[in-house]
């Protein structure tokens, strides 16, 4: 069994290496986003080069948590190398400690990793997103906060308006339902009729009523007509929108459970939520089938060498697995399969794989 003290220091090792991957990626991924969108915004007056930054660096931990796999995956493998070149697996091997033995502590931290961004980082994330919207909302930076908001692409549902009823047409939702960028509202009278079309930069959510700023109203006379602030009467709350139009990535860990008994109150589909939910809830197992393939690499470099190869070999069975996900993830958010059978079966899967190819290697 390995001691008290090895185990503190294989866990040290691995910590340094997955957190400053994970920090080196970050700055990385911060600085291509701030390019992106000062370029996007060129030219604007409505905009700061400072509130885009600090926009950019609110968002950047929400985009970190899809890297996060490869980080653990990039880390656990410089790790795995670096001790082996240092000879220090060949001295614990030698001294009678099984493979098992000396991943057992990057196990344990990428477990321990995974819990703590699922119930701690993935609400801050959250937090800090919408707030990056909150803040472009301020600035009347339409475009931007549709970019930045909680839902990435454009999304259509209906409602009820007085006597009649309207389609809304959204590119983005954020503050948890109650904001809206660019909605475009076709409103029907009780005869079933188009009444008006309404077109908004921004929409905020009050009871009872959409409160949207700069709005176009044309009705059946077909000329425009601009107002600064116009007001249609809605049945939504901010749940049922947030659950129709948003994103399941604006919704923290522990807000999730309650969006989707919502959604499913509201019989509006919920498989995105749930989704997500699982997601998070597999994460820990997801970050130590990541360890795992990284030590099929490591065991592999420490006995036959042609290491170089291997480490590729690593890298590209971690972005096999991130494309198995995806489609799972693409087959649970349209419910043609089981939300969490999505999940939790790629990463079972890897574990699966990943102990098969170390026992292999390490009993063949």
């Amino acid at each position: 069994m390995i001691g008290r003290s090895l185990a503190t220091y294989f866990t040290l090792r691995f910590a340094v290496w997955i957190l400053g991957m994970f920090t080196g990626i970050f700055l990385l991924v911060f600085l291509i986003d701030s390019i992106e969108l000062l370029r996007s915004t060129g030219g604007r007056d409505d905009i700061s080069v400072a509130l885009v930054i600090a926009a950019s660096a609110l968002r950047v931990p929400a985009l970190m948590e899809q890297v996060l796999p490869f980080a653990v995956l990039l880390g656990s493998i410089a790790a795995f190398v670096t001790l082996s070149r240092g000879s220090e697996l060949m001295i614990v091997r030698a001294a009678g400690l099984s493979v098992w033995q000396f991943t057992l502590p990057a196990l344990v931290f990428a477990l321990v990793l995974g819990v703590a961004t699922s119930t701690i980082y993935n609400p801050f994330a959250t937090w800090a997103r919408n707030l990056s919207s909150d803040i472009l909302v301020g600035s009347r930076a339409s475009v931007m906060t549709a970019l930045l908001s909680g839902s990435a692409t454009p999304s259509w549902t209906r409602q009820r308006t007085g006597d009649g009823n309207a389609v809304l047409h959204t590119e983005g939702v954020s503050d948890g339902g109650r904001t809206i960028q660019q909605p475009v509202f076709w409103v029907f009278g009780a005869d079933g009729m188009l009444a008006e079309r309404v077109e908004a930069n921004v929409g905020q959510l009050e009871p009872g009523q959409w409160h949207l700023s700069d709005a176009t109203v044309t009705k059946s006379t077909g000329v425009p007509e601009q107002h600064d602030s116009y007001f249609l009467p809605t049945a939504l709350t901010a749940e049922q929108v947030a659950g129709g139009l948003g994103s399941p990535d604006s919704i923290s860990f522990w807000q999730l459970p309650a969006a989707i008994a919502q959604a499913r109150a509201s019989s509006l589909p919920a498989n995105r939520f749930s989704l997500q939910y699982q997601s998070l809830l597999v994460r820990p197992l997801l970050l130590a089938s990541m360890v795992l393939i990284a030590a099929t690499v490591s065991l592999g470099f420490a006995r036959y060498g042609g290491g170089e190869k291997m480490i590729l070999g690593g890298v590209v069975a971690g972005f096999v697995l991130y494309v198995v996900i995806e489609v799972a993830r693409s087959l649970g958010s349209e419910g043609l399969v089981s939300p969490a059978l999505a999940a939790w079966a790629p990463s079972i899967v890897a574990i699966l794989l990943g102990s098969t190819v170390l026992l292999f290697r390490e009993d063949g």
